[in-house]
């Protein structure tokens, strides 16, 4: 049981890596300071666009690999808090879920540097509040953070749609990203805003990435307690469910 229980922390910690060191390579890759792309895109919002479906494909790749299938492929510490509330999680699993996804954005996060100016030019891929300032920026991410976390409960609940769970990331992320990348950077994950702030040293008001991803979660939790959904129950805690 125990080397079983590894192996799905290490799987956790393997795909948090690989979604911050290819997802925010994608970031810094188009918005970075020397991108081609910004060049061949000058218009910021198709850059956000694409930048959040390639991001959301990322995710949408690691959770459909064998790494992912083992451990379900959070990858995200507010999903494994949904599912801890949703009482598909131990305490003390969730918790291991929560290290290995920040211990894996920290090492996916050091192999950034190797991006050099045009990585430091955008934080390596930090999030911070926009100009809007933090208010803007907190309710931003709790929609976002909303959307992600219903989203996951609406297609894992339903028994034709599970199946298709993580397919729905990289539209998702488009569409997110695209209205509300400006305003806080669509975070909606604790772990994706470690990883470099680690590596940048830019803690700007790093705490609203807790916050208001977990008030999001609570959001989406509360919707699905409404009567309207009672069908829709998440059986195991997997994004990923054939």
């Amino acid at each position: 049981m125990r080397g079983k229980t590894f192996h799905i922390y290490l799987s956790e910690f393997i795909g948090t890596f690989f979604l911050i060191l290819l997802g925010l390579s994608i970031v810094i890759f188009i918005n970075g300071d020397g991108s081609p792309v910004k060049a061949w895109l000058p218009g910021a919002g198709i850059r956000r666009a694409i930048t959040g479906f390639l991001f959301g494909t990322t995710g949408c790749l690691i959770t459909i690999s064998r790494i992912g299938k083992i451990s379900g492929s959070h990858i995200n510490p507010i999903v494994s808090i949904a599912f801890f509330l949703k009482r598909k999680m131990t305490l003390r699993h969730t918790l291991g879920f929560i290290i290995a996804q920040m211990t894996g954005a920290v090492a996916g996060g050091i192999p950034l540097l190797l991006w050099g100016r045009q990585g430091s030019s955008v934080g390596y891929g930090a999030t911070v509040p926009g100009p809007g300032g933090i208010w803007p920026a907190f309710i931003g991410e709790t929609i976002t953070s909303f959307m992600l976390i219903a989203g996951i409960f609406f297609f894992t609940g339903h028994r034709r749609l599970r199946r298709f769970t993580p397919y729905l990331i990289p539209f998702l992320y488009c569409l997110m990203v695209w209205a509300e990348g400006q305003i806080s950077g669509t975070s909606t994950n604790p772990a994706r805003s470690f990883g470099p702030a680690v590596i940048s040293g830019i803690w700007t008001s790093y705490w609203l990435y807790w916050a208001a991803p977990v008030s999001g979660t609570l959001l989406a939790l509360g919707l699905f307690k409404m009567p309207f959904l009672w069908k829709w129950k998440t059986e195991i805690p997997k994004v990923y469910q054939v």
